[in-house]
């Protein structure tokens, strides 16, 4: 159960109580970018209580992010960014899961979003706003998400019970779309931590059933003018047909071939020539007591992994086999030739062997 006293002040609404408190430690969100927009998302997810979040970013903490990037310091730059912030937001609430995927998301590693409720886009790469939109609408999974630009923004809900979807209101153009980015054409701080906020609010609200959810509606926002409007969209079944293909052809082209089931894993793991290297965080249970297990969570694989031969068999795991598919992912990226890892997690193997302890 939910720690009560923490949560007091919104228990007390009777749009929360007990009972949404329990759906808000339930639920599963996955937030896309860890930059302006995701770094307010996260903090207002994880002090509300959001039991499990996922949070995936491949870029390093630089000096230009600070003046609208509030989990990260001076000290931090040059740091992954999910590992400090998974760092930082473990400190504001112990009690809520952080799983951090240190990448950006692209077509062979969409996957990791199968296993989670809602997604949060945070990004500011079109390409990848189209390969969230099509992956969630072949698993129905909502999306909410925002986009700024100087000092406006707009916040909508893609996907949610059968409603419209990023491609209805922008169907993809030949050639692509370019918007600038904030490096390009500047942003003020407090424009993303506002935006942010919108959608941190429109998970929140998807999650405990409350109020209107911003599905086929696109909220814009203004700091200058100190206003906000909604403008209304409508669903093109067309559009949502073509993410669902591209979707499905993308989840059903994810790499699975080194993926191991408990029987190989177990016969590798008894090798003495092959490194194995549990990808979970220290404290995670259960324990793996393998006399050849290197514990080397995700997020400092990066760094570890150069003092490896890229020509040395190497297989991965974790708890359910989505971070260890995307350190595999990462290691063949890098240049490593002999890569595998327990598709099924190390949950799957508590009653095959003896090693396992919770």
């Amino acid at each position: 159960m939910p720690n009560n006293t923490r949560y007091s002040r919104q228990i007390i609404l009777p749009e929360v109580g007990d009972l949404g408190q329990q759906k808000l430690q339930n639920a599963r969100v996955l937030v896309i970018g860890a930059g302006g927009l995701g770094c307010p998302v996260l903090q207002s997810l994880v002090i509300a209580g959001v039991g499990h979040i996922g949070i995936a970013d491949g870029d390093v903490v630089d000096e230009s992010n600070l003046h609208r990037q509030s989990l990260y310091t001076h000290s931090d730059v040059g740091k992954q960014k999910v590992v400090v912030a998974k760092q930082v937001l473990q400190a504001l609430n112990p009690e809520v899961e952080l799983v951090v995927f240190p990448e950006f998301l692209e077509s062979n590693n969409a996957a990791m979003v199968e296993k989670y409720q809602i997604i949060v886009d945070c990004t500011d790469a079109i390409a990848v706003r189209y390969l969230i939109n099509d992956v969630a609408v072949a698993k129905r999974i909502p999306v909410v998400y925002a986009s700024i630009h100087k000092f406006q923004g707009q916040v909508s809900v893609f996907n949610y019970q059968n409603g419209p979807s990023y491609r209805c209101l922008f169907p993809e153009k030949e050639g692509g779309i370019t918007i600038p980015s904030c490096e390009m054409s500047g942003v003020l701080g407090v424009v993303p931590q506002t935006l942010g906020s919108f959608q941190a609010t429109e998970v929140l609200k998807i999650i405990l059933g409350v109020g209107k959810v911003l599905s086929g509606k696109l909220l814009l926002f203004d700091a200058l003018l100190g206003q906000t409007q909604i403008m209304t969209f409508a669903k093109n079944q067309k559009a949502i047909e073509k993410g669902v293909i591209n979707g499905n052809k993308i989840l059903n082209t994810k790499e699975k071939h080194n993926g191991l089931n408990a029987i190989a894993f177990l016969e590798k793991c008894n090798s003495s020539e092959i490194v194995v290297i549990d990808v979970r965080e220290v404290e995670e249970l259960p324990e793996y007591k393998g006399t050849n297990i290197i514990q080397v969570p995700l997020g400092q694989l990066a760094e570890y992994s150069k003092n490896l031969n890229k020509n040395q068999e190497i297989v991965l795991f974790c708890q359910t086999g989505q971070r260890s598919l995307a350190a595999m992912q990462f290691l063949k990226k890098s240049g490593f030739t002999s890569v595998s890892h327990l598709e099924t997690g190390i949950e799957s193997l508590k009653n095959q062997n003896k090693s396992i302890t919770t």
